[in-house]
């Protein structure tokens, strides 16, 4: 996860900058990332029900908006970083789909599949529907909702969830095998209890 023109030492150097309240050091990494950032947004948005109602340029911009707001920083690292912005990304989804299901005055929930290919295109997930199994799954094991999390809504691979994580890359395989299992659970039970 590098891009052209800037090394991951960049990157960290930027981030403590960032950290001690330089918002310059923000502005030139949000630059230097800036095209990954766009890639995360449209895997996100890949799974959103009706993508063209958010955009990956506009996800990258609420993103940047939603992390401007904070002075300094607590970001350890450059994979740090990046699950941060998924967990903003997840945010902002969820904003955005409880804004579109208020404007349709209650539109009735979407079915969602929780499969081996839950980070591919899916155009039936519903956003909030997913955003509370995963608040249910984080108040279990916080650890297994950042994968998901990390995974799901930003794309990263295991390995990178296992560098952010500070893990082996076979305890995350195993904590999204179970958060998999546990989530469709969740979702068939979502779909079968009346409104």
């Amino acid at each position: 996860m590098s891009s052209p023109g800037s090394s991951a030492d960049d990157t960290v150097q930027l981030l403590r900058r960032w950290s001690d309240g330089d918002l310059s050091a923000r502005d030139v990494l949000m630059s230097q990332v800036y095209d990954e950032l766009r890639a995360l947004a449209r895997r996100a948005l890949s799974r959103e029900q009706n993508a063209n109602t958010l955009q990956p340029t506009a996800l990258v911009h609420e993103l940047y908006v939603r992390l401007i707001g904070q002075s300094a920083v607590d970001i350890r690292d450059r994979g740090h970083f990046f699950a941060v912005s998924a967990t903003v990304m997840r945010h902002i989804l969820v904003d955005h789909a409880r804004a579109r299901q208020a404007q349709r005055r209650g539109g009735g929930a979407i079915q969602v599949e929780m499969k081996d290919a839950i980070a591919s295109t899916n155009p039936d997930m519903d956003i909030l529907a997913i955003d509370q199994a995963l608040a249910r799954l984080e108040a279990l094991d916080a650890r297994k909702a950042r994968v998901v999390e990390m995974k799901f809504f930003a794309g990263l691979t295991e390995h990178e969830i296992a560098g952010v994580l500070n893990v082996g890359r076979a305890t995350v395989e195993r904590d999204w095998a179970f958060a998999k299992s546990w989530l469709q659970i969740q979702m068939e039970s979502h779909r079968s209890d009346p409104l």
